[in-house]
Formats: structure tokens, sequence, C-alpha cells
């Protein structure tokens, strides 16, 4: 296994991580679990209030916003200029509101999108965000900038969160997101990657305005003690119940790492299960999904997923993985 298929396999999974979380997203866990849980790609359900009409394997602004994101750090030779990635972010909600699809919008980036609209520069529109559509969208990142040194991490990762992210929590969480793809795509093992992660969640918390909240890294290693003191669905209901699932970087992100480390090398069990969460499982699955493909590679999911998200939502992933890695 080469870099390149690592690489793939960070998009690859981010998006069947997404597809895999979208009929559950926002409902209750006890919902999802008397259902069956997800083990494999669903429509959604036609009252589902944010994904309804949406056909099995169908990815969402998780996916999208991060091919978005590659493209704007390839068109910037390795940086993202903040007004691109606000004209970029504009016209992908002005498409996805044409698609039906408004409300797939996070709350942070939307607030962030109307700021600049009305006038405010896109390098103060993030001021307020903490929510994790940083962290959602940011594994391009990691493909294309290595994690040694991590400050140079860093400083395109806060780049990535300038124009709707820009405070010590979401830096924190898409730096811990960003430093594991890095690693794995450079060939590091999951325990390296994931201790990598913690250290650039402490970094990067130093990082845009300061917001009070849970420490992100202290939360990750929260999650991974709860993760590995517990048999696996003891250890689920007390991720849900103390660390959350909520769209709030602090829970999401940590969440994701837990979902990681349960299922250390079954990519495909890992995103399945994040996607049983309940909450932001979208999000969840696709960070989840984005973190294990790096590490394990793209051929460590089943070849029928790869193939059936690629074709529902038509995804040209080579070209952007040869451009970011040139990148790197």
């Amino acid at each position: 296994m080469n870099r390149g298929d690592r690489a793939l396999g960070a998009l690859t999974g981010l998006a069947i991580g997404d597809a895999l979380g979208m009929p559950t997203q926002t409902l209750p866990r006890d919902a999802i679990v008397a259902a069956g849980g997800v083990t494999g790609f669903r429509a959604a359900a036609p009252d589902h209030p944010l994904a309804h009409g949406l056909p099995a394997g169908r990815v969402t602004d998780d996916t999208e916003q991060a091919l978005l994101l590659a493209d704007v750090l390839v068109a910037g030779a390795g940086r993202i200029d903040p007004g691109r990635l606000a004209d970029g972010l504009d016209r992908w909600e002005r498409e996805a509101v044409a698609r039906g699809s408004a409300d797939l919008l996070g709350p942070s980036t939307r607030s962030a999108i109307q700021a600049v609209r009305t006038g405010t520069p896109p390098q103060l529109a993030g001021a307020n965000g903490t929510t994790n559509g940083a962290a959602m969208r940011i594994a391009p990142v990691g493909i294309a900038v290595p994690v040694d040194p991590v400050d140079g991490l860093l400083d395109v990762v806060e780049q990535a969160c300038l124009v709707s992210h820009h405070t010590s929590i979401a830096i924190a969480g898409a730096a811990a997101v960003a430093a594991v793809v890095s690693a794995g795509v450079e060939g590091l093992s999951l325990s390296a990657s994931v201790a990598l992660g913690v250290a650039a969640a402490r970094t990067g918390a130093r990082r845009g305005r300061w917001v009070a909240g849970g420490d992100v890294a202290a939360r990750i290693l929260w999650s991974i003690d709860l993760a590995g003191r517990q048999d696996r669905t003891l250890a689920i209901d007390r991720l849900v119940a103390l660390v959350g699932t909520s769209l709030a970087t602090q829970e999401s992100v940590p969440a994701a790492f837990a979902m990681l480390l349960l299922h250390p090398d079954d990519p495909w069990a890992a995103c399945c299960a994040a996607a049983s969460l309940g909450g932001d499982t979208d999000t969840i699955a696709a960070m989840t999904g984005a973190m294990a493909g790096a590490v394990h590679g793209v051929d460590a999911f089943p070849a029928e997923a790869v193939a059936l998200v690629r074709s529902v939502n038509d995804l040209d992933l080579e070209a952007r993985v040869d451009a970011l890695l040139a990148l790197r």
C-alpha cells in the first residue's frame, strides 16, 4: 500500500461515512438501534427533517465541502485564500438551495456566509464558529500537508478555518482530524497517528479567537479512555451519554476518535458504528472514515461500498488525490 492508496482511502472513507450517516443524522440513538443499527447504505426516510428524498449512498455537505476545500487548496498552490473559500461556500450554498437541500448547511458556515454577503471581510467572518464544519471538511489538508512539522500543518488548518470557524475549539478539532489523516497518509500506525492528532489538537487550541468550552484534546483522551476500558456496547453508551454526539466540535470530534479506536482494524465497521450513534451521525462517520481510510487505505473498505458511493455521487477522487499529493 502506497501513499496514494492511503490518500484515496481518506477521501473515500469520508464519503462512505458521510453516506452511511446521511439517513440517521439528527435521530436519537435509541431509535437507530431499535431499527437494527446501520449496517449499510440506506435512503433517507420520506419524513426526514434534513435528508428526505436522498437515495442510498448519497453524500451530504461533509463530502461536498471537503472536495470544495481540496479544489481551493490546489488552486492556491497549497495556500487557502479566505476570499476564494468564502466565494466557493457561497456558490455551494446557492446550489444546495436549488437542489432543495438548504438545511444541510451548518450554522457556523451559514452565519459566516451571510456575514460575508453583508460586507464582513472573509478574514473576520469566522470569529464565532465553534461547530464541526471545519473538522468535517479538513481531510484534504491532511493529504496535502505533512504532519511534521506540526506548525506547518496548523498554518494551513488555520487558513481553512479562518472564514467560518476561526476559534480555538474549532481549530483544535480540525487540527486533530487533519493530523491523523496526514500521519496515516505518511504510513504511520493508528496509535502513532492518534497520538499526533491529540498533540495537534492541544497546539491548535492556542490559535484563533479563544472561546469557552471543553478542551478538545482532553475530551479526545477521555473518549479514548472510554473506548479502552469498557466492553464495546457499554463504551458507546457512555460515550453518547458523557461525551455527546452533537455538532459541537468538542463532542463530535472525540466521538469520531472513539469509533476509530473501538474498531481499529475495520474502517467499514467503524463508519457503521459512527452512523449508529445518533446526533450528528453523518459528520461523525465522515471524520471516522477519513481517519480510518488514511491509516488503512482504500482497499480496507468493501469494494461494493466504494463503487456504490462513487457512482451515486459521480465522485472524481483520483484527480484530486494526485493534485493534493503533488502539493505534499
